[in-house]
């Protein structure tokens, strides 16, 4: 079996989509963005899926809004590290 290349894990969407709202690109450069998203991602569960609507279609409110509210503690959570870290490495 090959795992096809639509596999993916659905919080890399919720984080890139939190990270656009946040205008992340304008604050940070690509090196510490590269190291924020694996600080972030690191810290949630996976969510495999294959198509998008099968999020949509199947994914109760309560868990998408619990889902979201992880994603933004991990960003928060991420955002600190790296800034001490960033710091302290200066």
């Amino acid at each position: 079996m090959k795992i096809s290349d639509d596999i993916h894990n659905y919080y890399e969407k919720l984080v890139t989509h939190y990270f656009a709202l946040g205008k992340f690109d304008e604050k940070y450069d690509d090196d510490f963005l590269a190291d924020l998203t694996c600080v972030v991602l690191n810290q949630l569960p996976t969510r495999y899926i294959r198509h998008e609507v099968d999020m949509a279609f199947y994914l109760p409110a309560s868990e998408r809004f619990e889902m979201e509210a992880k994603v933004k503690k991990a960003i928060s959570k991420a955002i600190e590290f790296m800034n001490i870290h960033r710091k302290s490495s200066e």
